[in-house]
């Protein structure tokens, strides 16, 4: 949490003709689109600070060897994720939220509690939360300034983990959760994305 994040991966780039120089490129957003795109991309990093948090608890707390080693792989895709996000927040002139800590600390909570269910409730937890955060993403696609093709293809890769992490759960045996816990889990995750977005 406090090391920069390094990815083993290399950082997405957006497809020919747009994926020239990075300054020549964000050249032609406006400063409301850079201001728009770093909000967006601050929110996505803060989602992939609470990732980290989630998946380093729920490895901590899993009984089965496979589960915990699963988590430790979608950990360290995640820190892909972050690298990438900070990347991006650097080039577009901006910062990380200020809330990571809290982010981090009432995620690796909220892990724990999820692990601790059992490992059926944990990968469940994972399944619903990718679902949820493969959701935001597209969204995000969405919202993303059009001329922004760096951001796009960064969101765009994170989104084609996010949803590999659900099926994977899934296919381990993840429970599907109740109602309730998954309408809990969006409206944190709302706090969440509308407070990171600006703070």
């Amino acid at each position: 949490m406090l090391a920069p994040p390094a990815a083993g991966r290399p950082l997405p780039v957006a497809p020919p003709p747009a994926s020239r120089d990075t300054r020549e490129a964000d050249a032609v957003l406006t400063p409301d689109e850079k201001r728009e795109s770093a909000a967006l991309m601050r929110v996505n990093h803060a989602g992939e600070v609470a990732a980290q948090a989630l998946y380093h608890a729920q490895a901590m707390f899993a009984r089965d060897p496979e589960v915990r080693e699963f988590m430790l792989y979608a950990a360290r895709e995640e820190t892909d994720h972050l690298a990438w996000c900070e990347t991006r927040l650097k080039e577009l002139g901006s910062r990380p939220s200020l809330l990571n800590p809290l982010w981090y600390a009432g995620s690796f909570g909220i892990g724990a509690l999820a692990a601790l269910l059992g490992d059926r409730a944990s990968l469940g937890f994972v399944a619903e939360t990718e679902r949820q955060v493969e959701g935001h993403l597209k969204g995000h696609l969405d919202l993303l300034p059009e001329g922004d093709q760096r951001s796009r293809a960064i969101v765009e890769a994170m989104r084609h983990d996010e949803v590999g992490h659900g099926e994977k759960a899934l296919s381990a045996g993840g429970a599907r959760l109740p109602g309730p816990v998954r309408e809990l889990m969006r409206r944190t995750a709302r706090v969440m994305t509308h407070t990171a977005y600006r703070i």
